[in-house]
């Protein structure tokens, strides 16, 4: 039993990052997404559908936060980064030092950037991520986000001890919401949409309306003076002229 004590150890000191996403923060479409196949037993289809509600509600949201950490159920946190008009989100244990889950957001973002310029160039990387009208346009980015994550599977590992030594990042700034708080704003927000659209509908019939009563007005107004004159030019044409 003894000899087996350091591997358990071991086995339970692998945490890594359970779900992977990028996305256009504009409006929240999926980019790429990666699930870590041999730990993600206890991820579930609704931390999925979580991660895209989360995606969405950050969507073209003025004033959103740059990092938050998101509490959600089983155990796990959501961390997300917004940065070069893109959202960087992933999901990890509670237990996953939150310093390394931001260390590997960053990572993601820096290696997310650099295949859009290799591939598109400085002046034409954000003009085709605009233009993006495909979910999960950016799949083949899969495999760097495998290989990042590679390196963050063990926080205790001298690589990420040094990492977490080095960085200098004020993590305790960066606030912590309820996954519930974050949804129903979401919500919110939407709705306060749909609204802010049906108004905007409604001040065009409005304004259509009020051009309408306006010309029935200078009808009724003008148009006897209009039909008068016109009758008197017409007896003086029978007149004169006929």
């Amino acid at each position: 039993k003894l000899s087996h004590a350091p591997e358990k150890q071991k086995r339970y000191a692998i945490m890594p990052p359970l779900l992977t996403f990028v996305a256009r923060s504009s409006d929240g479409l999926p980019l790429v997404a990666n699930t870590a196949p041999d730990f993600s037993q206890g991820v579930t289809q609704e931390h999925k559908n979580q991660a895209k509600d989360i995606l969405r509600g950050l969507g073209g949201t003025a004033g959103a936060s740059a990092k938050l950490s998101i509490d959600t159920t089983n155990n796990l946190i959501f961390h997300y980064l917004v940065r070069d008009t893109l959202v960087h989100l992933t999901l990890t244990e509670r237990s996953y030092p939150k310093r390394l889950a931001f260390l590997y957001l960053d990572e993601i973002a820096d290696a997310f950037l650099e295949s859009l310029v290799n591939d598109h160039g400085e002046s034409g990387w954000r003009t085709a991520l605009a233009t993006t009208a495909r979910p999960y346009a950016f799949i083949k980015f899969d495999l760097i986000i495998q290989r990042r994550r590679k390196d963050f599977v063990d926080p205790t590992s001298r690589q990420n001890t040094t990492k977490l030594n080095e960085d200098l990042a004020d993590i305790q700034s960066i606030m912590r919401k309820n996954i519930n708080e974050v949804l129903d704003r979401g919500e919110k927000l939407e709705n306060v949409g749909n609204i802010s659209s049906n108004l905007v509908k409604e001040s065009k019939k409005f304004k259509w309306g009020a051009k309408k009563l306006t010309w029935q007005a200078m009808v009724n107004q003008y148009g006897p003076v209009v039909a008068a004159g016109v009758f008197v030019v017409f007896v003086l044409y029978m007149k004169f002229f006929w």
